[in-house]
């Protein structure tokens, strides 16, 4: 017999009459995952309710494979924990169990209800959320419809509290509950809107979007951390063009990055009115979403060089070309300073940041004009200071080439400059060290003779009689 203090509360034999209950012939058995399938099997022969939640119901009724399996269960966090010793508690806000199967992590939640409050308080944002309830409760709590939906693993039966299955259906984003209050106890969930909305391509319906609008503000009360998190799945979602964009239109980007603000100005909605900043901003992630929609992973410094890239560039100013060096030190200062409010709001770490503004302060190397290659890797020139076989080998070259990439497909010219260098990093890397040792010895050579010409001072002329 289980403890009934290790569910709360306990399990009641139907499910609640205010939901729908019905099998979901459309989801292939073989696309439920087996560790997350195992411990709801585990929790339900214990006594307990649990089921699949989430994201992970709404994207397997739509056809979508889930990244993750999230399971949701009456059972607590410490009578989960003792049923899986490979468990561990975690969270002060929202108590959860982390299952780990070896480098994969499933999720486990006990069912929550909507925090008490003081009649009093008029301050709805939520900074409490471990009082447990029942699934229904747990349904009505969530953000949206459509991800408040249940999922049996072993009967791939769908229990619907919230009528998500419609919004399902109809494609339609829709808060539980009142909208306003929802954006007004957690404005993440403003973010959250707009990635789901871009991601699914699904609608947000009419009253939710004034609500987003009216509490986007709001965001500036919310933790960075998590708000930062937020800009970075936006970015690795492969619709970061779409998101911002959106994020702009209700007024959050301004709250979530001042800096971009300001540099786009105001929400135009008619692309005849586009501005050149909003022309040289939003390629740039259409570009980046390419990239991702082809399976490419990109780094966290280099999706924080790519939304800071339009901004950077409109601060220097720079007519004439300079002379080829593998890191521009004042682009990289502009970078510092544009950077640095984002980067300490949000405590990330020095170390990405720092290699985000290297990666910004290469982009001059490549935009090198082609008389300045040839010239430079000549050994009858020893006063050339740049080695385009040492920068295509130097620390971060290839995820700057990347970057430069996404510069030339944004702005639609330098093909022929990015193909060129692609072509120099495949030849640098298969370089000898007898060739990398001529360049180092090349370069120190034209040192000593920029020293020894910089030392040499004009003779006075004699006094004439």
């Amino acid at each position: 017999m289980p403890d009934p203090t290790d569910s709360y509360p306990m399990p009641p034999s139907r499910p609640d009459s205010d939901g729908i209950r019905f099998h979901a012939d459309s989801i292939d058995p073989r696309s439920l995952d087996p560790d997350a399938k195992r411990i709801v099997k585990r929790l339900q022969r214990h006594g307990h309710e649990a089921y699949f939640v989430g994201g992970c119901v709404r994207d397997l009724l739509i056809g979508r494979e889930p990244k993750d399996f999230d399971v949701a269960t009456s059972a607590s966090p410490s009578a989960i924990r003792r049923l899986f010793r490979n468990g561990r508690i975690i969270g002060r806000r929202f108590r959860l169990v982390h299952i780990y199967y070896g480098d994969r992590i499933c999720e486990t939640a006990t069912f929550r209800r909507e925090p008490s409050r003081d009649d009093e308080d008029d301050d709805l944002l939520i900074r409490e959320d471990n009082e447990y309830g029942t699934a229904q409760e747990d349904a009505r709590r969530r953000d949206f419809t459509v991800n408040g939906l249940f999922l049996d693993p072993t009967t791939r039966e769908v229990l619907d509290y919230v009528d998500g299955l419609e919004d399902l259906e109809d494609r339609l984003l829709r808060t539980i509950g009142d909208p306003f209050r929802r954006m007004a106890e957690d404005p993440v969930r403003i973010m959250r809107a707009v990635k789901f909305a871009t991601r699914l391509d699904f609608e947000i319906e009419e009253e939710t979007w004034d609500a987003i609008c009216e509490s986007a503000p709001q965001l500036e009360r919310s933790a960075p951390a998590r708000v930062f998190e937020e800009i970075v799945r936006l970015l690795r979602s492969g619709t970061s063009q779409g998101a911002f964009k959106m994020l702009w239109a209700c007024g959050a980007l301004p709250v979530l990055l001042p800096e971009h603000g300001r540099y786009l100005g105001r929400y135009r909605p008619r692309p005849r009115d586009t501005t050149r900043q909003a022309g040289d901003f939003f390629p740039v992630l259409e570009a980046l979403d390419h990239r991702v929609s082809q399976g490419y992973e990109p780094s966290l410094a280099l999706m924080l060089a790519s939304l800071y890239l339009p901004l950077v560039e409109n601060r220097v100013q720079r007519t004439e070309p300079q002379d080829p060096h593998p890191v521009d030190f004042e682009v990289q200062d502009i970078a510092a300073e544009l950077m640095e409010p984002m980067l300490a709001r949000a405590r990330v770490s020095r170390k990405e940041g720092t290699r985000a503004q290297r990666l910004l302060a290469m982009q001059p190397a490549f935009a090198t004009r082609p008389g300045h290659w040839a010239h430079a890797e000549g050994d009858h020139d020893p006063q050339a200071n740049f080695s385009p076989l040492l920068f295509a080998r130097s620390d971060g070259f290839r995820e700057a080439l990347e970057l430069f990439r996404l510069r030339v497909v944004a702005r639609g010219k330098g093909r022929d400059i990015w193909e060129a260098w692609n072509t120099r990093y495949q030849r640098a890397k298969q370089a000898t060290e007898e060739e990398i040792e001529a360049e180092h010895r090349r370069l120190r050579k034209g040192k000593r003779r920029r020293r020894r010409r910089s030392k040499r001072r004009r003779r006075p002329r004699k006094a004439q009689d």
